[in-house]
Order: structure tokens, then sequence, then C-alpha cells
């Protein structure tokens, strides 16, 4: 079988850190003798200045026949007045293809001091529906301004949408500790906190009988994280909150700056880091890659479940070893106090894949 990854390079560091990614892909494809193919699509400014979109026609379509892509950072804030009336190109890839699971693990890397210790959790965020409003309609925007001094902000919940996010946590659980947390605000959201909260116990009880669950209000959930966050494995949080907590759990661990997810629907996979575009870098050859590197490991390691292909599962054990062992070396990138380039990290990484 041949795999296809697209790579979509985006905006300022996007580019840097999306080659740094795709050295570190063909070396681990390479060596666990993995037929893969790497189109590449426009996305960001190139997209508006070939096509007039962000995210044109020719990349939607041509990502319909991949099985998964590499998505870089964009900088929407600086595109074109008369691209705001759009979905940013992250939306617009969440929304078309509805990439329904948003997966961001928060764990400490070596060299990088955490706020919390030695810790390991994985945050699964709804991502279709919830409190953000380019989410949660099939059709329009789900915030508007009757008058201009009042603003209606809408929320979805729905049934199905909770049960297949709490289908692909419980799973991420059997495969780990076997302990959900689900995190929620039913005491003052009630109705949408416990349809949230009791579906995805229900689920459990049906499907995960094994898997231990519990469960705290956001407020409570973010004051538990900074005082142990050793004490959770896997969280389950609806979209708003979800955002909140995995960017906290990222930074107590290190860095928001070394955070990798993927974004899924039922058979594709969207690799994609937590960071931005950080313009006032790119082109310096400066950037850190690990992020979307882990991102793309990770991507292999869904396919690998996916398509029960071990040698997928091996491309994401070599890239992320790679990644790793060049960490606990030190050679990093100047934000971590290094002298690496992007470029040259890379490349450090792709030599222990080769002889591995």
């Amino acid at each position: 079988m041949v795999y296809k990854i697209g790579l979509l390079y985006g905006d300022a560091i996007g580019p840097e850190i999306t080659k740094a990614t795709e050295v570190i892909m063909k070396a681990a494809v390479k060596k666990a003798e993995v037929e893969c193919e790497f189109p590449v699509f426009p996305m960001g400014w190139e997209g508006i200045q070939k096509y007039g979109d962000p995210v044109p026609e020719v990349t939607k379509e041509g990502l319909k026949d991949v099985h998964g892509w590499v998505f870089a950072p964009h900088d929407s804030a600086a595109y074109p007045k008369e691209q705001f009336e759009k979905l940013n190109p992250s939306g617009t890839m969440r929304h078309y293809f509805d990439l329904y699971s948003n997966m961001r693990p928060a764990r400490t890397y070596p060299g990088v001091p955490s706020h919390v210790g030695e810790a390991d959790v994985v945050v699964f965020r709804e991502n279709s529906e919830g409190f953000l409003p380019d989410r949660n309609m099939y059709r329009g925007y789900g915030e508007f301004m009757p008058t201009p001094d009042m603003v209606i902000s809408t929320s979805v919940v729905t049934r199905r949408a909770t049960e297949r996010i709490a289908h692909e946590a419980l799973k991420c659980a059997m495969r780990r500790k076997k302990h959900l947390t689900i995190v929620h605000k039913a005491n003052v959201v009630k109705m949408a906190g416990e349809m949230f909260r009791s579906t995805t116990k229900q689920i459990a009880a049906e499907f995960y009988p094994e898997v231990r669950i519990d469960d705290f209000h956001i407020d409570a959930m973010t004051a538990h994280l900074v005082r142990h966050l050793q004490d959770f494995d896997v969280i389950l949080c609806s979209n708003l909150f979800g955002d909140i907590v995995s960017d906290l759990a990222g930074e107590l661990t290190g860095s928001l700056g070394l955070g990798p997810g993927i974004n899924t629907n039922d058979r594709q996979c969207m690799a994609q880091a937590a960071h931005g575009s950080a313009p006032d870098i790119a082109g310096k050859n400066i950037a850190n890659p690990t992020g979307l590197m882990l991102s793309a490991s990770m991507m292999f390691d869904w396919l690998a479940q996916r398509y029960r292909d071990d040698k997928l599962e091996k491309v994401s054990k070599l890239m992320e070893n790679g990644i790793l062992d060049t960490m606990k070396e030190g050679y990093v990138t100047p934000d971590l106090r290094g002298k690496a380039t992007c470029s040259s990290y890379a490349e450090a990484i792709a030599r222990k894949i080769e002889n591995a």
C-alpha cells in the first residue's frame, strides 16, 4: 500500500518547520520500508496569491485523496481584509473535512524545565461544535449582533458529536492507563454540560468498562492541573474548554511552543502543532520544528491504528525517539538555549533515524 501524506507549507515559519518535518518523515519511512508519497498543496499566502483563497478548491480536492497531511501554521491576521469574512485556514480544514477530534498531548521533554515535575497527559477536544462560533453552524456564523450594543453567541452540544469524541478518548485511555477525566460545567451550563458528561459515561459503561472515569468542573480542573497534573492521564473536553486546558497543560509541562496535536475524522488525520506562525523569526532558520515533528509522529501512529499497519507504528516511533534523543543531547534550537538551526536540527534527527 502506498500512503499519501500531504504537505501544506503555510506562512511565516511554516515552510521552514514543514520542510524540517519532511526531512525526518522521509528518513523514517525509508528506514521502516513504507511506501509514501508527499504531494504539496497551497495554503495561506500562497493560496491567496495564486487562487485568491488561503485554502483554494485545488487543495480541498487534493486532500480528499490523501491519508493524512501536515498542516503548517498560518498568519491569517495579516491576510487582506476581504479574507476576514472567511474561516481561517485551520477552521476551514476542521469544518470542511469534519475533523471532529483534536488530540493534544502535554508531556515533559528532555532538557526543558517543567512547572509540575514529570507529567504525561493527553487532552481530547471536541472539534466540531461547542462555543466556537466558526464551528457550531451548518451554514452561517454562530455569533451575531441584534444591536450595536449586544452580542449573542450560541453554543451547540449534540449527543452524536459527544459520542464520537468520547469513543476516541476512551480508545486512547484503553491504550494508556485506563483513566479518563471529563471536564465540563454542568453545575451552571446544566443541560449542555450534563449531556456531555452523562453521554460520555454511558459510552464508557457500555463499551469500555475497564476505564476509570472521573469528572471535574472546568474552573476546578485548571486548579488541579496546576497543583497535580501527574494525577491525570486522558482528559476529555468540549471545544472551548479543550482549547484552554490543552494550552495550560502544554505550558505547565515546559512550553506551548513544543505542543503537538492531530485533528482526525474517521479516515484521515491532519498533523498540526499548537503554536502559531511566528512571523518575527520567519526566514532566519531558527524556528523550533519540534511541535510539528511530533504532530507528524502522532499522525503516523494514528494511521497505524487506522490501517492496522505495524510499519507505520515503526515510523512513528523512529521519529519520536529520534527527536527525544536529539533533545537529550542538547542539540536544540535557540529558543531552548541551543545552537542548532531549524534545518541542522532536522538533519541531526534524520541521522539518528538512519542509524537506529
